[in-house]
């Protein structure tokens, strides 16, 4: 079955105008909203879900008996999202009957609503590494990205004090660097101390380091110094971690207009005239009841992550564009990025006492991010996890536990503080590769309930990250029994949560990408894709604050280039 959206109403019960229109509210469209608003032109930004205020999302995190990364924010009706595998996508295993394996089913989550994905991000805001912009080149794996570290290095430091990031000169997980963060960085955690000994006893040995942080180490741009709430990474109860409402709410007071509750469904586009390439018009979309409005403009930024922005693309097609917007290579949905996550924990013989400090992880290891063992397997990042065997639950966990074994009374909180204060839970992430098999498209039987198709996925993970997860799981087992831990286990390895991009990737040539380094469409000068869709590999680094350095880097293109962007 070819999709083909319903005809337009001939008076749509909402008109929005602006510049630009900007379609997404999370990290690229609040930044680039920001940027443009700044400059002296009118911006709308419009967003699916609806604004989130903290107060309620911290309260609905408490209510909630299992507390995931989703459970603070509201899932809306009308715009849903991702829980898991099988409750907004379609793959095959859920709901389709199909022989897949848990690794092969994509788990990558989102949020719709303003500030976006980034309101349960960790915080964690390191660079990519040089090499991870040339893996081709370097390693003959994956492909290259259209432009080099060295090329981004401006924005990314633009981006950290934007932002506000804490991290160290030297005593760091990221990639040297010539200029300092401009705030201190997070300290380690005893429980880092701790690993850290331990790993450095192993031949060869294995060094932990800090990771910057988008949060504050101390009071920062109006927000309050990290208080080191012990379960942070699914919701910051005092707003000391970055989230892209930040930036929202910056545009707002710079002048520019937020609609939440507006979902994007069709990309209207000028007829072809001779001499004169195709240009954006106007985005429709629906409001929650189903009524229909329309934004019209003069430039256009599609920013709605890496699910719902090649999906927005695929919902346009039309008889003049049967692959859809922006689509004329045939690429986007393509390329479909994530992460795998391998775990392992155990139980040290002496307290390390997690819990403590921001629950995402202050330290990590070095190794195994870059070097040439990724000609053979994928690269991978292990996180020492501040959070235990459960960020919110563990001594609830503990506390069962100890009374499955009969335990009551004084013998019963004895045994949980015990536990407790022992638990050591090390995080990897694996590198997934980019394939053109593994990609999004429309389903023809499914759709939400606003009747637009749920997005279909197709993904499989490769023999060279199933080396890296090997590699993972060998080191960390590794480094647990160097610390004489008891009941160590180790969880199946599974699609990561956290990491989701590469379904609309930047590239030179336009037969094989969709959108060139600065986002600008191959096809419509006036169409500009923004965030983690544009990535052209992910690496095993948080991908939010390249995210953000490449949409401070396009938004200044937008701005050198606004004449050539909106001519007629």
């Amino acid at each position: 079955m070819t999709y083909r959206p319903a005809p337009l109403p001939s008076q749509p019960e909402e008109t929005i105008t602006a510049d630009v229109i900007v379609i997404g509210a999370g990290v690229a469209g609040g930044m680039s909203a920001w940027k443009l608003a700044q400059a002296g032109h009118s911006v709308a930004i419009l967003d699916a879900g609806p604004k989130i205020r903290r107060d309620e999302a911290v309260a609905r995190f408490h209510r909630t008996p299992w507390k995931d990364a989703n459970s603070p924010y509201v899932s809306p009706p009308w715009a849903p999202a991702p829980d898991g595998a099988c409750d907004y996508y379609v793959q095959n295993g859920c709901p389709l009957p199909g022989a897949s394996s848990d690794l092969d089913l994509f788990q990558g989550i989102y949020v719709r609503g303003v500030g976006g994905t980034s309101w349960h991000m960790t915080g964690h805001a390191e660079r990519f590494q040089p090499n991870d912009f040339r893996t081709r080149s370097a390693y003959g794996v994956g492909d290259d990205w259209p432009i080099s570290y060295q090329t981004l290095e401006p924005w990314y430091y633009q981006a950290e004090i934007d932002w506000g990031v804490a991290g160290s000169m030297t005593d760091t997980i990221a990639p040297p660097r010539e200029k300092p963060y401009p705030m201190p960085p997070v300290p380690l955690t005893w429980l880092d101390r701790q690993v850290a000994a331990a790993a450095a006893t192993l031949s060869p040995p294995v060094e932990v380091k800090g990771y910057p942080h988008a949060r504050n180490s101390v009071a920062y741009d109006n927000r309050p110094q990290c208080c080191g709430n012990a379960n942070c990474r699914i919701i910051c109860p005092i707003g000391a971690k970055y989230d892209g409402s930040v930036h929202v709410m910056k545009a707002e007071q710079a002048g520019a207009r937020l609609y939440p509750e507006r979902v994007a469904w069709l990309i209207e586009t000028t007829p072809p005239s001779a001499g004169q390439p195709e240009r954006i018009t106007a985005v429709w979309f629906k409001h929650p009841d189903g009524r229909v409005g329309v934004a019209r403009g003069k430039l256009f930024i599609i920013a709605c992550h890496a699910i719902e922005t090649p999906r927005l693309l695929l919902l346009s097609a039309s008889d003049r564009h049967p692959n859809g917007i922006a689509n004329s290579s045939g690429t986007a949905g393509r390329y479909l990025t994530g992460a795998v996550d391998v775990d392992t924990y155990g139980w040290s013989p002496n307290p390390v006492y997690p819990y403590r400090g921001p629950v995402t992880a202050t330290g990590g290891f070095l190794g195994l991010r870059d070097g040439e063992f990724r000609k053979k397997f994928a690269s991978v990042a292990t996180f020492i996890v501040n959070g235990g065997i459960n960020m919110a639950l563990g001594p609830m966990i503990e506390a069962q536990t100890a009374i499955n074994d009969g335990l009551l009374g004084e013998a019963l909180a004895k045994e949980v503080a015990s536990r407790s204060s022992r638990e050591v839970y090390l995080s990897s992430t694996v590198e997934v590769m980019p394939s053109a098999d593994n990609r999004l498209t429309l389903d023809e039987h499914l759709t939400d309930p606003l009747g637009l198709p749920r997005p279909h996925l197709h993904y499989h993970v490769d023999d060279y990250t199933r080396e890296g997860i090997k590699e993972a799981r060998e080191r960390d087992l590794s480094v647990l029994r160097a610390m004489r831990a008891t009941n160590i286990t180790q969880s199946p390895p599974m699609g990561s949560a956290a990491i989701i991009a590469g379904t609309t990737r930047m590239g030179d040539d336009a037969k094989t990408s969709v959108v060139d380094s600065f986002g600008r469409s191959h096809d419509h000068p006036n169409l500009f894709l923004l965030g983690n869709s544009t990535f052209v590999t992910t690496t095993v680094c948080s991908p939010t604050l390249t995210n953000a350095a490449i949409t401070l880097r396009a938004a200044d293109h937008i701005l050198a280039t606004w004449r050539d962007s909106i001519a007629s």
